[in-house]
């Protein structure tokens, strides 16, 4: 490790001053200490799925518990490891969602390597960018005609009646997302225009979509992955790939309340996306707000008084 490294790991307690690192360092793992979710194996309407690292599976449990407290549903859950997950970190969701599939990176690998092969500039971008596993992945390991994508930054605060609409409405056959503050993709609409001939949807944010499984084609992607520029930001490369074969499927943004907003608060929200530029806020505001009860169905501020009170004992010994 270098010294830069090991000083930032050494800061990282304390980022975001007190009241977020109390969250973040203290509350956030407390999570744990649920009990595990079952039932998350009910394929038939769609199934969720979410990609984690080693820097993000706590936040990702924390927004798994989230959705399906508020949802009350029992759809297929599948967590993609980005291959920086630690075994103990596996162990643990394991222990958190014993119904759900768990894919390694190893496993993912040796399962996609000959779907892939005849599609070279798919294989190339998977082997480069984790952010990948988002698209491909999602696709074949997916049983489920549609597909919840979830980020582990986004929470879920009530309950999410217009998404839950758009996933089990079967007449509801485009794909949706919701909106980013502005649109940020890899390549420009004229484009997309010029070389696909699509109208290319504006603020298509991936990080809550429902897609159909159909919209999510092999020789789209070598085909979009051919654009001019598509490889140019490396976060936002599966963003504009899914933007692209949305718009070309079929598409339209969630409702304004799901919108990804940059304040604080939840201003009647069922759910908040922390992008990076507000991430403290998952903490201090988000985590806060479940862990005094919403997310386990006790009166406000039950379950966290209890973990305070265990802490403060275990403190004194």
């Amino acid at each position: 490790m270098t010294p830069g490294a090991m000083l930032l790991r050494m800061r990282r307690p304390f980022m975001g001053g007190p009241r977020t690192a109390w969250y973040r360092e203290v509350v956030r793992p407390r999570i744990l200490r649920a009990a595990p979710l079952r039932g998350t194996s009910d394929a038939s309407a769609c199934e969720v799925h979410l990609l984690t690292s080693a820097q993000d599976w706590l936040n990702a449990c924390w927004a798994i518990r989230s959705f399906y407290r508020m949802a009350e549903r029992q759809y297929a859950l599948c967590i993609h490891d980005d291959g920086t997950l630690p075994a103990s970190s596996h162990q643990a969701l394991k222990c958190q969602f014993p119904d759900a599939r768990i894919i390694t990176r190893t496993q993912a690998d040796d399962d996609l390597k000959p779907w892939l092969a005849g599609y070279p500039r798919c294989a190339e971008f998977r082997a480069t960018n984790k952010l990948a596993l988002k698209v491909f992945d999602l696709l074949f390991y997916s049983h489920s005609p549609r597909v919840v994508l979830l980020d582990s930054d986004i929470l879920f605060v009530s309950r999410p009646d217009e998404l839950l609409r758009r996933i089990e409405e079967p007449s509801w056959q485009s794909n949706c997302a919701n909106a980013d503050v502005a649109t940020a993709y890899t390549v420009t609409s004229e484009t997309v225009r010029k070389y696909c001939k699509v109208g290319l949807i504006e603020r298509f944010n991936s990080g809550l979509c429902v897609i159909q499984r159909e919209s999510l084609q092999l020789s789209w992607f070598e085909e979009f992955l051919g654009l001019p520029g598509i490889l140019s930001h490396p976060w936002r490369v599966e963003q504009t790939l899914l933007a692209l074969a949305s718009s070309r499927f079929g598409v339209e943004l969630l409702p304004d309340e799901y919108s990804v907003s940059l304040g604080a608060g939840f201003r009647n929200r069922p759910c908040k996306h922390y992008v990076g530029a507000i991430r403290d806020l998952f903490y201090w505001e988000g985590i806060s707000f479940l862990a005094k009860g919403a997310l386990n169905g006790n009166s406000p501020r039950t379950w966290m008084g209890a973990m305070l009170s265990q802490a403060a004992t275990e403190a004194k010994r």
